[in-house]
């Protein structure tokens, strides 16, 4: 060893080949500070403007929250969730399937259908359906081009709240097919043409295999349908149907309180939404288990990924 590389590692503590550690300093963002101070600002005042301010009339608020015409509202809001969805799902996955069939025919029929219904608003929808009866005095059941043997009127047979469910459900059928088709384009179409050789049926094949899989990208999506079906409901208020919104506007137009009233309905809708949205993430993390890592340290997928994930 020479004298200099003696002198060297005698000085430094340590042999002179091993490198010099590296302290890493991180950068600063200050711009995310004065952001964060800004939020905390503005939040500071709405919290100080809804605590203060005295239009806001937050006895009103209470004193109409749990009555007995909001409640009821609620649950018609609810219904139409429902039924509009449980079309919007089953339908749309027929169009789905019309839509991906090899005849030309049925899968026009499908396109076309999903082409009418996503180009025109839901709301001329609803207004449509719910007047079919000035288009159609009377729906029959018989032969095509033929006799026919039984007869409804259109009034009776759909009501304002049929023809709102059909509206909604119909339109967002569309969507769904959409989603569903999504869904099934993302499985490997090598598993179906392996279970067509072991000769399983195209509705087995699709119902035990395509499905399953396809539902890790159906799930998200469907539950931000529900979600916005929700609030899309609100749209019924123009056929007076009886839903959460309608009431409140009834209500609102009785006492001219129309402050309060828009409160009480958006408290009800935000506590709605967030249910779905609770109900989304676990059924989501169900559907996604065993394909994506599981996301720890928050609650509804908020939080800090595990260590190795991207």
């Amino acid at each position: 060893m020479s004298a200099d590389e003696t002198v060297e590692q005698s000085e430094a503590g340590r042999p002179a080949s091993e490198p010099e550690q590296i302290v890493a300093v991180p950068v600063r963002h200050p711009g995310r500070w004065v952001a964060a101070g800004v939020m905390l600002v503005l939040a500071a005042m709405l919290a100080h403007s809804l605590v203060t301010n005295p239009a806001w009339r937050w006895d009103v608020v209470w004193r109409f929250l749990f009555t007995d015409r909001v409640l009821k509202g609620l649950l018609v809001t609810i219904e139409l969730t429902v039924y509009a969805m449980i079309i919007g799902v089953v339908l749309g996955i027929v169009i789905a399937v019309m839509r991906l069939s090899p005849n030309p025919i049925v899968s026009t029929v499908a396109w076309a259908y999903a082409w009418f219904f996503r180009g025109t608003p839901v709301l001329v929808q609803v207004i449509f359906w719910s007047f079919i009866g000035a288009l159609y005095p009377t729906i029959s059941l018989g032969i095509p081009f033929g006799p026919e043997f039984l007869f409804w009127d259109s009034n009776t047979l759909i009501a304002v709240f049929t023809g709102a469910v059909l509206g909604f459900g119909l339109n967002e059928a569309a969507y769904m097919s959409e989603i569903v088709r999504a869904g099934i384009l993302s499985v490997d179409q090598g598993q179906t043409e392996a279970a067509e050789a072991l000769g399983m049926t195209r509705l087995k094949i699709l119902r035990r295999i395509v499905l399953p899989q396809a539902m890790r990208v159906i799930i998200p999506p469907t539950g931000n349908e529900t979600i916005s079906m929700l609030k899309t409901t609100s749209l019924a208020s123009v056929i007076a149907v009886g839903d959460l919104f309608t009431v409140a506007q009834r209500i609102y137009g009785e006492n001219y309180l129309y402050i309060p009233l828009l409160i009480v309905a958006s408290i009800w809708y935000l506590v709605l939404t967030s249910l779905l949205s609770i109900a989304q993430y676990f059924i989501e993390r169900r559907f996604s288990r065993g394909a994506v890592p599981a996301r720890k340290g928050g609650f509804l997928g908020f939080g800090r990924p595990k260590q190795g994930m991207a």
